[in-house]
Parts: structure tokens; sequence; C-alpha cells
């Protein structure tokens, strides 16, 4: 621990350049304020500690400290406090001592139960600690600490650009790992948290900036983002935070998109006891669980955990190339093994077919044996994080990177080593749904037909969500294709398919096709009516593209009406019956009932002459 008035070399203390306490601010010697130096010399930090929640299994996964200043000073806020650290030159001594306070209160406060304790420092500091004590910086860090070091999470915030310093923050977070302590990138997607420093440094876990998630749950444009960085973090096989979660609508967005962990006031508030679970109100939202997607195969597991393999792995610091050898010889069924560091996190993997190979090769043994496992591995594996669904494993099966075939991939929980998965298991698993999903899928559009549908619909009440029902109906489609032939049909059949996927939020809605010219919409989307609303727009302007010259000018055709009297049908439109179901409000609603009562609402639209009616479940049944 820091030694108030010491160098940097022990601690934080003076600015070390000046080797004296840092200049008082203008205002330290007025009523009611303090300076840096004499806040550093008097351990006048407070830490507030907010939780990380792992909203996949509603448990608190960790803490954040969050320091404060004097209350009664003008430092007392850390935007200020550190703001006039930096002004001095003193913001390494500050983080590091405000590192120590938030330490140091989570191993007195915390129970087991309170997880990881996420202490914030920027990579200009971690640059300089490292320059000044080398090897030495995660001791230092630790010192007369007793927390355990795989407890901590050192989170890295930047205000300045760290790419002059990438390698000396490399090296600062490799000696870091090396002690066992975790990393995570915070405020990813602004300043200058960028996917440049995540590809350098690895982390185990990425937050993703508040301002993705703040209103998410109405932005479709923040969903694409999201979705474009969790691909990435697929692609690291890193697991995500999201940041600054206000309120029960955006956090059922984020744990739908897939994202494991969330921060924010609706889940806790900064407070100076650790919070110990979750609140009633967050457990209850997250117990109405997501309804899976349909399309895998009935009755396996949709996530890769279904795919893992148990299998041991070996220790870059630890094993030669002899013992994988032995390893191999002793496990025969094992296509490859993977590469851990001291915290059990994989850092590579040994194809069985190339180490063999490599080894039968004259004079391999006698000069690489006794050299580390690490000699002959992959060091770029396809990391996937085990509560991923096996769906979105998909991209894997078409990219150019095709190694997962013959190596595998390693299978992660929490950023540790939890299995490897085989490229055969992945193919096949991928295929079987695949087949499920077209053996009921509508061979025009290739859209879910009548028993997908009601098996969403099914996971949709069984979960408890809250979610509109939308029966689509073409308007004068019967005389449109009678006059231009069922290939003209087809294709105002395929425009209505492609409009409703343009307007639905693929995470959150589900889009069926019954037959005909008949949709089915499930939508958990809060701005449904909106979205309802602009897919009739844009198939009723659209549609009027199908007909000829002449029918266009004329706004409609001459057609046979169902009793054979030619009369004049105007252009095909869209019609949706909207049905709104709550399912914690009723008891034993079956899919069946929910289908009746829509085809009761698509009733009033085609004989109200109107375009869109919204109707309660409640109100349908009585």
């Amino acid at each position: 621990m820091f030694v108030s008035g010491s160098s940097p070399t022990d601690g934080p203390g003076p600015n070390p350049a000046a080797g004296s306490s840092p200049p008082a601010s203008p205002s330290a010697s007025r009523p009611g304020t303090a300076s840096v130096g004499d806040i550093l010399r008097n351990r006048r930090l407070t830490a507030h500690f907010q939780p990380v929640v792992d909203i996949t299994h509603g448990r608190i996964y960790g803490h954040e400290s969050l320091i404060r200043g004097p209350a009664d000073t003008a430092l007392h806020m850390p935007e200020r406090l550190f703001s006039e650290a930096r002004r001095q030159g003193v913001h390494p001594q500050l983080e590091l001592a405000s590192a120590h306070t938030g330490l140091q209160a989570f191993h007195s406060q915390a129970s087991d139960t309170s997880g990881y304790i996420f202490v914030n420092m920027s990579g200009s500091a971690l640059v300089h600690f490292w320059t000044t004590w080398g090897d030495e910086m995660a001791s230092r860090i630790l010192d007369g600490l007793a927390l355990e070091p795989g407890r901590i999470v050192i989170e890295l915030t930047e205000h300045d650009p760290v790419n002059a310093n990438m390698a000396a923050l490399s090296e600062a977070f490799a000696s870091l790992r090396a002690k066992g302590l975790r990393l995570a990138l915070d405020d990813y997607g602004v300043g200058h948290s960028s996917l440049q420093l995540w590809a350098e440094i690895q982390p185990d876990l990425v937050k993703i900036d508040r301002y993705f998630f703040d209103g998410i749950s109405g932005d479709e444009r923040k969903q694409k983002l999201v979705r474009a960085v969790l691909a990435v973090a697929q692609c690291y096989g890193t697991p995500t935070v999201a940041e600054g979660i206000e309120n029960a609508e955006d956090l059922a967005v984020v744990r739908d998109l897939g994202v494991r962990y969330a921060q924010g006031w609706f889940l806790g508030r900064p407070q100076v006891d650790p919070l110990q679970d979750i609140s009633t109100d967050v457990r209850q939202m997250l117990a109405r669980r997501a309804p899976q997607r349909v399309g895998a195969t009935r009755g396996t597991s949709s996530t890769v955990a279904a795919l893992r393999v148990e299998a041991p792995a070996v220790s870059h610091g630890r094993h030669t190339n002899d013992d994988v050898h032995r390893l191999f010889a002793d496990h025969k069924s094992l296509h490859a093994v993977a590469v851990v560091d001291d915290a059990n996190r994989p850092v590579g993997i040994i194809n069985r077919r190339d180490f063999t190979d490599r080894y039968a090769q004259r004079y391999t043994r006698e000069l690489f044996g006794r050299d580390p496992c690490s000699t002959f591995m992959n060091g770029e594996p396809v990391l996937v994080d085990a509560q991923s669904s096996i769906d979105q494993l998909s991209h894997v099966l078409i990219s150019q990177d095709q190694r997962y075939l013959v190596d595998g991939f390693i299978i992660i929980h929490d950023g540790v080593y939890d299995g490897l998965g085989t490229g055969e298991a992945l193919v096949r698993s991928v295929t079987e749904m695949r087949i499920e999903a077209a053996r009921y899928a509508n061979p025009l559009t290739s859209l879910p037909g009548n028993i997908p549908i009601s098996q969403h619909i099914g996971a949709l009440l069984e979960s408890g969500a809250e979610f509109v029902t939308g029966y689509c109906d073409l308007n004068n489609f019967k005389p449109f294709n009678d006059v231009y032939g069922y290939w003209r049909g087809d294709d105002m059949i395929l425009l209505c398919a492609d409009i409703i996927r343009e307007h639905c939020d693929p995470q959150r809605d589900f889009v069926g096709h019954v037959g005909g010219d008949d949709f089915v919409v499930l939508m958990r989307s809060p701005d449904w009516h909106r979205r309802l609303e602009s897919i009739i727009a844009q198939f009723d302007l659209r549609a009027r593209d199908l007909y000829d010259d002449a029918g266009r000018a004329s706004g409609g055709i001459e057609a046979e009406d169902r009793h054979g009297v030619m009369r004049f049908f105007p252009f095909v439109t869209l019609g949706i019956g909207a049905l709104r179901v709550e399912p914690a409000s009723y008891d034993r609603i079956r899919p069946e009932d929910i289908a009746s009562a829509a085809a009761q609402v698509k009733h009033k639209v085609k004989h109200g002459n109107v375009a869109l009616v919204v109707e309660r479940y409640s109100s349908v049944i009585r």
C-alpha cells in the first residue's frame, strides 16, 4: 500500500517530476474545498459500488468501484476530481489511490456472492506504471491487498489516444494477466476505445458505451450498431457489458440482442455497500425470459454448450511439447487441445494431426520436446461463448477462414476455458436446424409455415412476454392473380414478404407465411404500431408497380368477381388485424386461441374497409 508523500515507485504520492506534493489548486485555500494533494495525503477518497448484472442468469456478476472525493469540497464528483489531477499532472497517483480505496473497501464489505470488482485505470496511467515499475507493476498495484487477483478486473478508461503507446500498454496488460488479473475495455464505441485497441489487448470483457443503450428499445439504428459490435465480440469470443441501462424496456432489448451483462441505474445505483442481490423488479423482468427462436431441431438445446466436448487443456507456462504428445497418446479421441494461460484463459489451440505429423519428423522430438507447448499452437483460435446460440455461429460456416473444420473451436464461459467444439458437430447441428426449418417453410417465400408459427406463439405464451399478433391479408389479390397470372401473383406475394421482413426486428419479431396471401407477424418491438403502419404504406405504394401501364392509369383492373360478374377492382392493398396479447393476464391460453382471435380481428379489417385494426385479446374473447 502507498505511503502518503512517498515517491511513485512506492505508490501514489507526489508528482515524480516535481519531487514534492502536487501544487494546490487556486481554490484549495477556500472553505469547503481541498487540493488533490490534500486528498491523497489524507486519504479522503470514498468508494461507491454499482453492480454489474449477469442478465442471462439473473445474478450479480460483480461491482464497479466509483470514486468520490470529500463530500464537502468542489472535488467531490469524479469528473472534477480527475480533471484537476490531470491538470496537475498527478492523475496516475490519484488513479492508483482510487484503485486501492475501491479494492480495500470491497474486500472489507463484500461477500463471496459479490463477484468481481472492477477498478478504473487510464491507459496513460498504466503505461506510466509499466515504464516506472516494469514487471513489478502488478505486485505494486496489489501490494497490501488481501483480495484474490482473480476477482479483480482492471477497466481501461481512456481520455487520450493510446496508439503511440500501444506496445507498452499491451506489455502492461500482459504483466497484469500474468498475476491473474482480468481486463476490461470501457466505453467501447466512443472516444479512443477503438477496434484496434480491442484487437491488440484482447480484453476479457468489453463494456459498450451507454450512448448505444439510452432508448435502444425504440431506436432501431442503435440496435443495428449493437448487433455489429456483438458480431465482433463473437469473433473474438469476448463477453460484453451494456452500460447505462435505465429502464426495463431497454434491458429487455439488451437481453434479447444477446448481451450477457448489464449495468445501470435500473439494475442498481452506486452505493457504499456492495449490492448482495438484484432487486425484485429486475428479477421479475428477467424471469420473463425471452422466447427461443424456432427453427432449431425440436428437443435439443440451441446454445453452443450443447456442442461442448470436455477435454483437458495445457498451460503455455507449465507444459512442454512432450506433455502434449503424452496427452494425445492418452486421449485417442482428442482432435485438438487448448492452450491456456495461468488464469485458464485460452491463448491458442494445437491440432492433433498437425502436431503428430511434426513430431513424427526426424529430430523434432529431440529438438523441441522440452520447449513450451505454444511452439506448434495456432495463436488465433476461434473462440465461442457457451451461451451463444448455434444459429449465431452459422457465419463461421461461410467465412473464408475454414480452420475450424480441422482445429474445431474453443468454448469459453465467463472468458475462461470451458471445453472444445468440433467443426463436424457444428456443421451437423446447423444443417439439422436448416433442414427442420425448411421442412415447415413456405416454398415460395421460405418463411416459416403454420407449425413454426404455432411453436413460436407457444414460446411467447410460455415466456409471459407481451406481444402483438398481426394477421396480414391482401385485398383484391384474387382478381389481380386472375388477370395477370400466377407468376405476377407470386411477385405480389414475394413483395409483401420482403416488405414485412424489412420492417421487422429480426431479434424481437417473427414473420411467418400461413399460405397464399396470408402472413402472420409476432411482434415484441415496442414500436410495433409504427412498424405495421409502415408495412402497409410501403406495400400499398410499391404494389402499384406490378400493374401494367393501363392498370396504373386506371387505378385498378376489370375482372370477374366471385359471382362471375365483371366489375372494377382497385389496386391490391394490405390489411392487418393486430391482436395485443398479455399472457400474464390469462390462464391456459393456447396458440390456437391466439390464431382464432387474430382471425376475428382480420375479419374486421376485411369488412370495415380499413387498413389496420388493433384489438386486445381480452376484448375479442368476451
